[in-house]
Parts: structure tokens; sequence; C-alpha cells
């Protein structure tokens, strides 16, 4: 299949389309409708700092469900000490550049280039991009952000400098998504760590179908209020 070509109109090619690899198009740009636009149609950017935009449509796709989360017994034992103090919202900008500094520290490329970065805070100031901070002492040692659209939560990436800080802020995050019915967290690449915690591969096509329904549900104000309240 050809790798579609994106313009300055607000419009991308059906998810279905992609190359086998998920590649779907090229080009556009990063502002907050197209973003937007884009998750609430199964599709998300992803490159690297010598490359155009490129947005994905993967197929599978990895999600995890709130109810199927896997909490093994060393982190119940680590959630259970409090170790780790846990917040939402309080530092996105640290959170997502934390994530692509650990990365170049590991010799690794990170797609969060600038341009993404300064992207995604402004979806955060929209209040449409969330963070999720693990503490220690006072330092932020862990977290992960991602977009809310309707009740899906898009995971975009996380990081720890502490051992099982990122999983207890995935931890707290399903919780919290729980509460407010969230359908699913879109962990878009398979990854061990993920599967691990209970996230598992669906057809493109029934994440899609999910997709449609859940992303038209309002999104609710959860990130600062009480489930109970």
């Amino acid at each position: 299949m050809a790798i579609f070509s994106l313009n300055q109109e607000l419009a991308f090619p059906p998810p279905e389309l992609a190359e086998p690899d998920g590649l779907l198009a090229i080009g556009g740009d990063l502002s907050p409708r197209r973003l937007l636009l884009a998750y609430r149609l199964g599709i998300f950017p992803w490159y690297a700092p010598d490359t155009p935009i490129l947005w994905w449509s993967p197929d599978p796709r990895l999600v995890l469900f709130p109810d199927e989360l896997k909490i093994s017994h060393s982190l119940r034992r680590v959630l259970k000490k409090g170790r780790f103090q846990v917040t939402f919202d309080a530092a996105f900008r640290a959170v997502i550049e934390a994530c692509a500094l650990v990365r170049v520290g590991k010799g690794e490329e990170t797609w969060l280039v600038p341009e993404m970065i300064e992207a995604y805070d402004r979806l955060h100031r929209m209040g449409a991009a969330h963070s999720v901070e693990t503490w220690l002492d006072g330092t932020l040692v862990g977290g992960l952000y991602g977009v809310a659209l309707g009740r899906v939560f898009f995971g975009e990436s996380m990081f720890s400098l502490v051992s099982d800080a990122s999983k207890v802020a995935l931890v707290h995050l399903v919780e919290r998504l729980k509460a407010f019915d969230f359908a699913f967290i879109d962990c878009q690449v398979t990854t061990g760590h993920l599967k691990r915690m209970g996230a598992r591969e669906i057809p493109r096509s029934e994440f899609l179908k999910k997709l449609q329904w859940a992303a038209r549900r309002p999104t609710p104000a959860f990130w600062h209020t009480d489930p109970a309240s």
C-alpha cells in the first residue's frame, strides 16, 4: 500500500490502509486539533529526529483493560509499604522531558523531539494531556503521561529512575481510570513490560470499534476530582 502524504487539510486516511508495520501517513503538523483527531481515529505520531512526522496505526494494537491489570506479589509489597508518593498533573513537563532523557541516557533513539514535547505540553495546558508522577523523598523518580479522550487514555511514555517507580504510577493511573469508568488504555506498541502487567494485543479492527464507542463519551474532569464526589 502507498504511504499517504498529509497537507494542511485536517484529515487522515482510514487506519485500515496502513502498511503492515503500521505506518499510515507522513507529514502534516502537531497542532492540537490534528493530534486529537488522530487519537480519535486510532492514529498516533511517532518519528525520529531526522525524519518527517510519521503517523501510525499498528495491527494488532496493545491495550490494557482496567479490570485486567496484573500486579505481581513483589509490586504489591512495594505498594503496601507506601515508599513512593504519587501525584497527578503535578509536573507534566518534567515527566515528558524525563521520558526523553532516560532514553537518550541509555543510548536509545527517542521520538520525543523538542517539537513533540512542545505539542504535548500544549495539550496539557488545554486539559487533554495528563501525567502521573512518582516521588521518593521529594525527588521525581518515575512517571508516565498520555492523552485522555472520551473514556480512553492513550498512554504515550513512561520512565523510571528507581525500581518499580513507573509501575507504581501505572497502578495508580489504572485505579483512577477504573473509578471513572474508562474503557481501556491504548498502549500502542507491544512491550513485554506492559504485557506482564496485563496488557494484551487485539486486532486493529476490534480496537477501532471499541475506540469509536469509548471516544464519543464525555471526557470526565477526573484528574483532580474525587470519584465519589
